[in-house]
């Protein structure tokens, strides 16, 4: 199945959260907020992320609406380290509840992991916490907490966290735009209510108003001839970006902060919530481009532009983009892989009765959402929702592991999405090759640490299982997690 395929009609899913707000739209900004990066260097010992109450203008410079974030901001600040640079950072929790960070995509030790109860004690108001950890890769990274984060992040705690690469590429500018999405009332401020039942068991909490770095849109200015790196992070709840950059026709030099074989997009970029995508983008003549989101048909919209103009930074463009170098990351041994078989369920409409396929035509078509009869032993007619991981609706942190694997073992997990429903599936501690999606071979062969499944869909996943503990393995459709759609797996 095509991205271009996949893309159908969704506009139910936006059911209970009001339209898209263009008027407080998308931001497309500088850097992280337009502030300057946090390089940690010799002081890295004194870097303190303060959780707490602050505001930012998700609407305009003059609409500041209250929020959560790291250091008075959103998103927290813009952290940069080296490869191999060993990174400390203390937790102060400014809030009212519990707290923790989890370094997203960074193969952490386990204590480091940021899981409460799993693997450390969550933090208690006006109490910190110290993480320390050396990163093996190289990438774009970010940080959010995992108490709670269907709310947490949802008020808008989280940040990047960029590890450089020795060699980097040659570029004019390297820019992290954090995607997010925000449920907006009549009067402009956060609505309440999450964690709702309806989120949960639908599409999670989508928002009404777009913004890129906590701002709203402001044009990209580009001269001719300039080359921009450009960092994507999904750090919405729920929201799917399905981006379209038409003329822009940039490079996927890596996915989800690891390298991948440079590609021109053929069809819009696909990125579920806390998926990230790392592009180079080459400016030619003076224009004006758009970017589109085009994942939710009939609803799309302009997300930002990039204007190419004034003279040119230098007299021609610069030659292709080269693979980024490598990550220490071991090869998966697939003739000696334990094969496992993960299936994800529940959900509104998951169990329902009769032909599935009418189902799903229902949920492009955008009708009978919630009016679909749940027959049979339908979640809705049994009175139970929730979603499952093989047959189990986990509640907390902390439960039996699926799978117990020796260090050093090879791990290959068909996964089948029989819900109707998208899910990132996201694994802690690792990344793993994407193998297969419904029975074909990936053409990249892409290394990810959350990959998106579509509703029915089958993802083959493999990896050396070579990072000890129990790491959390879940839907980061932050509702869908809380509503159980998460496992543990245990590596000896």
């Amino acid at each position: 199945m095509s991205a271009k395929e996949l893309l159908t009609t969704r506009r139910a899913v936006l059911a209970g959260s009001g339209v898209l707000a263009l008027g407080g739209g998308a931001a497309a900004i500088f850097g992280a907020g337009g502030r300057a990066p946090v390089v940690a260097g010799t002081d890295t010992d004194n870097l303190v992320l303060k959780a707490g109450k602050t505001s930012a203008p998700l609407a305009g410079e003059n609409a500041e609406v209250p929020v959560w974030g790291y250091n008075g901001s959103v998103p927290g600040p813009e952290i940069r380290i080296r490869q191999g640079q060993a990174f400390e950072a203390m937790l102060d929790n400014g809030l009212d509840e519990e707290t923790t960070i989890h370094w997203h995509g960074v193969r952490v030790p386990n204590a480091m992991d940021g899981v409460p109860h799993l693997t450390q004690p969550p933090v208690e108001p006006r109490d910190s916490f110290r993480y320390a950890f050396t990163p093996q890769d190289a990438g774009t990274f970010w940080y959010h907490p995992h108490q709670r984060s269907f709310e947490q992040v949802g008020r808008g705690l989280y940040g990047p966290l960029i590890i450089e690469e020795a060699d980097p590429p040659q570029v004019d500018r390297d820019l992290v735009w954090m995607l997010d999405d925000w449920r907006l009332n009549d009067q402009g401020q956060i609505s309440g209510g999450f964690g709702s039942r309806h989120d949960a068991m639908m599409a999670g909490r989508i928002g009404n108003t777009i913004t890129i770095n906590g701002k709203p849109s402001a044009p990209l200015i580009a001269r001719p001839n300039e080359r921009i790196r450009l960092r994507l992070v999904n750090a919405a709840n729920a929201r799917i970006f399905g981006l379209d950059f038409g003329q822009l026709d940039p490079v996927v030099i890596a996915l989800d902060g690891q390298p991948v074989e440079p590609h021109r997009l053929t069809d819009p970029l696909l990125l579920g919530p806390a998926m990230r995508a790392d592009l180079i983008i080459d400016l030619n003549d003076p224009t004006e481009h758009s970017i589109r989101d085009v994942f939710y048909e009939g609803l799309e919209y302009d997300l930002s532009a990039v204007i190419c103009k004034g003279e040119p930074i230098r007299g021609a463009r610069l030659p292709e983009p080269a693979p980024l170098p490598s990550n220490p990351l071991p090869e998966p041994r697939l003739p000696s892989a334990k094969r496992h078989q993960i299936l994800f369920g529940g959900g509104m409409m998951g169990m329902m009765s009769g032909d599935g396929g009418s189902m799903m035509s229902r949920n492009r078509s955008g009708s009978g959402m919630m009016e679909g009869r749940m027959g049979g032993s339908g979640m809705m007619s049994g009175g139970m929702m929730g979603w499952t991981v093989n047959g189990v609706s986990a509640t907390g942190h902390v439960h039996d592991p699926i799978i117990t694997v020796a260090r050093g073992e090879t791990l290959l997990l068909d996964m089948s999405n029989d819900t109707a429903w998208w899910h990132p599936i996201h694994l802690h501690g690792h990344s793993f090759r994407v193998l297969s999606r419904n029975g074909r071979p990936t053409r990249y062969r892409e290394w990810q640490d959350t990959v998106l499944m579509a509703p029915q869909e089958r993802v083959e996943i493999a990896f050396v299982a070579d990072n000890p503990g129990d790491w959390m393995f879940h839907c980061h459709i932050l509702e869908h997690q809380a509503a159980g759609m998460m496992a543990t797996i245990r590596v000896n």
